[in-house]
């Protein structure tokens, strides 16, 4: 059974940072492909970032430069590390996973079978 256990997630300035982490369990991360998402209040989910079994990364064009992805293999641990918080960055951040040997980062929600419950991220200006 996969389970993914997401926290991190809190109040800060507006140009500070969180590091959110992803507890993987049942999903091995050679076999998988691994997301971050986000929803804000009244919007859809959407990407933030993802990294595929060989350890390649794709961001959203919002992020880039400022989101970081990595993963633990030894503590089954994705991250996402955001630096350069805007008020719009606030939202409900979820951990995602899927089963995949592809080279592709998926980025829709569809591509992903497995969420973690999500953590509140709040930016304040």
């Amino acid at each position: 059974q996969v389970q993914l256990v997401e926290s991190g997630g809190g109040l800060v300035q507006a140009g500070g940072s969180l590091r959110l982490s992803c507890a993987a369990s049942g999903l091995s991360f050679s076999v998988s492909q691994m997301g971050w998402f986000r929803q804000a209040l009244g919007k859809e989910r959407e990407f933030v970032a993802a990294i595929i079994r060989d350890g390649n990364t794709a961001y959203a064009e919002s992020v880039k430069g400022r989101f970081t992805i990595s993963r633990d293999t030894a503590k089954n641990t994705v991250y996402l590390q955001m630096n350069s918080l805007k008020p719009e960055d606030t939202a409900v951040y979820y951990c995602a996973g899927r089963w995949s040997l592809g080279i592709v980062a998926a980025t829709t929600t569809a591509a992903y079978n497995y969420w973690g419950q999500g953590t509140q991220g709040t930016v304040s200006s």
